[in-house]
C-alpha cells in the first residue's frame, strides 16, 4: 500500500505540521504495510533543508522520499531515479479537465492531495483540501483500515466507523457464503421497506 501526499510548495506552514504529524505515526502506517511519499515542486536541497524543521521526515521510519516534479513530468528523488509519475484520471486537481489523454503527467497545484493505492497499483481513494486546511490524520489511518478490511475480508465500513466496531457485509456476497465467512453472526437491520440489504457482522 502507499499514499502520496501533495504540497504545493516546500516550507509552507500548515504542510510542515502535516509531515510532522505524518512521522509521528511513522510506525501505525508501517503496521499496516504503508509507504508514505511527500510531493512537492521544489528542488532536492530544499527538501533536505525542509525535512529538517522540528526533525521532520529524515530519521528512519518517517516519510519514505520526497519527489521534486519538474515541469517535463520527471521525478527526481535523491537517487535520481528519474521516474515518470503518471496518473489516469486526467480531471484530478492540477491536470486539464480538457486532455483526453487516459495517462497525463501528474501536477500539483495550489491545492493539497492525498492519494491511495492498493497493491495491485490502482488508486483506492482521493482527497482533495484548499492549502488552507491541514489534512487530517486520523481520518487517513481510519480510510487506510477500512480500505484493507474491504480487501482482504469483503466487508464495507458504515458512517462514522471505527476500528473494532461492527462492519458491513457486501451486497454482492451470498446470504450462505456470509455465514460461511463470518462465523460470529450476520445480523440484519430492520428498515421500514422491509428489505433485508443492511447485514452487519462483528470486525474480522
Amino acid at each position: 500500500w502507499g499514499i502520496l501526499f501533495s504540497h504545493p510548495r516546500d516550507f509552507t506552514p500548515v504542510c510542515t505540521t502535516e509531515l510532522g504529524r505524518a512521522a509521528k505515526l511513522a510506525s501505525e502506517f508501517s503496521k499496516r504495510n504503508v509507504k508514505m511519499i511527500a510531493l512537492s515542486i521544489d528542488n532536492v536541497q530544499d527538501h533536505l533543508s525542509w525535512s529538517k524543521v522540528w526533525g521532520v521526515g529524515r530519521r528512519k521510519g518517517s516519510l519514505h522520499c520526497c519527489l521534486a516534479l519538474k515541469a517535463r513530468g520527471k521525478a527526481h528523488t535523491e537517487q535520481s531515479t528519474g521516474s515518470e509519475l503518471r496518473i489516469s484520471n486526467p480531471k484530478v486537481c492540477g491536470i486539464g479537465a480538457g486532455q483526453t489523454s487516459s495517462a497525463q503527467p501528474l501536477t500539483l497545484s495550489s491545492c493539497a492531495q492525498v492519494f491511495i493505492f492498493g497493491p495491485d497499483k490502482k488508486l483506492k481513494l482521493s482527497i482533495l483540501y484548499p492549502a488552507t486546511t491541514g489534512r487530517n490524520f486520523d481520518e487517513i489511518l481510519r480510510v487506510v483500515d477500512s480500505l484493507q478490511l474491504t480487501a482482504y475480508k469483503k466487508v464495507a465500513t458504515p458512517v462514522d466507523w471505527k476500528p473494532g466496531e461492527s462492519v458491513m457485509v457486501v451486497p454482492t456476497l451470498p446470504d450462505e457464503e456470509a455465514k460461511k465467512l463470518f462465523p460470529k453472526g450476520v445480523f440484519t437491520k430492520d428498515l421500514p421497506s422491509g428489505k433485508k440489504y443492511l447485514r452487519y457482522t462483528p470486525q474480522p
